[in-house]
């Protein structure tokens, strides 16, 4: 039995299910749900300001507000199944943050969603839990 999963987290019907699924499977494991904030998707977006002084800065919190939103939620989802669930929000590239994550706090398993992604689109944008699953540190669920 897993003592510690890691769930990564975003506001996809794919990390909803495998939510679910820790919490079922897992329930008396320490659930970690891991938000990503993704510095490469936010470069592709900025305005023309994002050169001046503080837009990092308020950008950066904007994200931790909404992964906040996402995270109270699942609180109350895992509040329902009696499991009590602690998060986390990181920088970086989703599949090397999700992997350095779960090998630097001694996760025993990940929980993740697959975006169900097939096709010119997944071979064009890639696949995190397929990245996730090539490199993990500890064994990889991915749920649908």
């Amino acid at each position: 039995m897993s003592r510690h999963v890691l769930v990564p987290f975003d506001e996809s019907n794919g990390s909803e299910h495998a939510l679910e699924h820790a919490l079922e499977q897992h329930p008396d494991a320490t659930i970690t749900l891991l938000h990503v904030v993704d510095l490469m998707e936010a470069g592709y977006s900025t305005p023309v300001d994002g050169t001046l002084p503080g837009f990092w800065e308020d950008w950066f919190e904007s994200e931790k507000a909404q992964a906040e939103e996402l995270f109270e939620g699942a609180r109350a989802r895992a509040s329902e199944a009696g499991v009590e669930v602690e998060t986390e929000t990181v920088v970086g590239r989703p599949t090397r943050a999700i992997n350095d994550y779960a090998e630097e706090h001694d996760v025993d398993h990940v929980v993740m969603g697959s975006h169900g992604r097939s096709g010119v689109s997944r071979v064009l944008l890639g696949s995190v839990a397929e990245g996730v699953v090539r490199r993990a540190p500890v064994p990889v669920t991915v749920v649908r």
